[in-house]
């Protein structure tokens, strides 16, 4: 009899429940924190760890983490279902299959180009604007070019969202990573920027030609359509302009204006209303349509609210500075190497409860550059050894709502995405944790 492996809400849920556990098998403490003016964020003070009143999570308390969750997470859920919706409302004009399909008779005789030059944007954007969530929305687009290129889906989701995580995972300039542990541990941005830019170049190409050679006649086995020329009208030439547009101004949005959630999510809802009535939809068509959009997201978006109920459970219990307090501690009496190991274990380790790359920013760079001093290694150390293993963690942790609303999106299951990712996931983890001893030899 076939085993039928979990659906992804089942697996959601069931971290829930772990989670809940896990209060009990630990004292509640917490770290004291201050308001970081510079920053403008609460920062850990090192040192001042202290256990409290146990705080064990009751069955009604997990029951409730769901709901919460799902208000905790109201932002990214709109801003799916909006941008889902508007690319749902662009892709039923027929300008994204036509513009797909010109793209393709244009590379038609060199796919391994156009599959890089597909996985140099997402990184790029990743690296920049670390762009994840917004992908869910674009499944659509990721299925019908798996489709017509006849690839593996996983290998675009991977060329796609893998990159912008990956991208995002390495950047000097993520402003959600790197930047911002780099302001907290008071570490200048010139401090081995040629050495991290280098690692970044060879991180970029390993990973993306790996999914490129992987991808080929893997799965969506379907008979390769002859290449014909492909004539796109005016009108769809405007809704894919108007799109194109969107997206650039949402990216200009977050790095010059620090655009949140909210105002990309009120962008899409334009851009689909528009691009809606440019196809010739219709007013009442277009809106049908949106909705329509609505119900394919509707799901991604749960995903989304139970990674946050994850976090709830082991915050509202006390739950998570212990566990950063007891993966640190040991690691002040190991030799230089072992505790850069320690420093890149722990923080992977802490990605699964913790999965959001800027929490974990604050929650522990605050802790590891000041034992770094201890340690005689330099500060960038604590910022590499954050950065890099609590990116590629996004890749495979299921707490991380955004990576398992895509692959769900696309129609991929969590078990065929992680025996397809693993290899290439360990391979840049080993990348990485070379990198950053090799950081700790250079730059102490």
């Amino acid at each position: 009899m076939k085993k039928t492996f979990p659906h992804p809400m089942i697996i959601m849920l069931t971290f829930v429940i772990i989670s809940g556990i896990f209060t009990y098998l630990i004292q509640s403490g917490e770290y004291e924190r201050i308001f970081d003016e510079e920053t403008g964020r609460e920062v850990v003070v090192p040192g001042s760890f202290h256990s409290i009143d146990d705080q064990n999570t009751s069955i009604s308390d997990i029951i409730l983490s769901v709901p919460e969750g799902l208000i905790e997470g109201a932002d990214v859920i709109v801003l799916i279902l909006l941008i889902g919706g508007a690319f749902y409302v662009i892709e039923k004009t027929g300008a994204l299959q036509i513009g797909i399909e010109a793209l393709i008779y244009t590379f038609r005789k060199n796919h391994f180009l156009l599959l890089f030059l597909v996985g140099l944007i997402f990184f790029m954007c990743g690296a920049t604007i670390a762009m994840q969530e917004e992908l869910i929305a674009m499944a659509p687009i990721l299925i019908l070019l798996s489709k017509k290129l006849h690839y593996d889906r996983r290998s675009i989701v991977a060329l796609t969202l893998g990159s912008a995580l990956v991208g995002g995972s390495f950047s000097p300039i993520n402003p959600f990573g790197g930047l911002l542990a780099l302001k907290i541990a008071e570490v200048d941005f010139n401090t081995g920027l040629i050495f991290r830019v280098i690692i970044l170049l060879i991180i970029m190409v390993t990973w993306i030609v790996f999914h490129i050679k992987a991808g080929k006649n893997k799965l969506d086995q379907i008979e390769i359509p002859d290449f014909k020329p492909v004539s796109i009208s005016t009108r769809h030439k405007i809704v894919l302009l108007v799109m194109t547009l969107g997206i650039l101004a949402m990216g200009w949005g977050i790095a010059k204006h620090d655009w949140g959630y909210n105002q990309m999510s009120g962008l899409f809802f334009v851009v689909g209303i528009t691009c809606g009535l440019i196809g010739k939809l219709g007013i009442n068509g277009t809106a049908k349509t949106y909705t329509e959009g609505f119900g394919e997201m509707i799901f991604a978006g749960v995903i989304v609210g139970l990674a946050r109920s994850i976090y709830y459970v082991l915050n509202q219990s006390s739950s998570i500075d212990p566990l950063i307090q007891g993966l640190f501690e040991p690691l002040q009496t190991l030799p230089t190497y072992a505790a850069a190991f320690g420093l890149f274990l722990s923080q992977m380790i802490i990605h699964i409860p913790v999965p959001s790359t800027s929490g974990q920013a604050v929650l522990t760079t605050p802790i590891t550059a000041p034992l770094t001093d201890l340690l005689g290694i330099s500060r960038l150390v604590a910022v590499m050894s954050y950065q890099y293993p609590a990116g590629l963690m996004d890749l495979i942790t299921p707490t991380n709502g955004g990576m398992m609303a895509v692959i769900a999106a696309v129609g991929v299951n969590y078990k065929d995405w992680i025996s397809y990712i693993w290899k290439s996931f360990l391979l840049l983890m080993v990348l990485g944790l070379i990198s950053v001893i090799l950081a700790s030899v250079y730059f102490s």
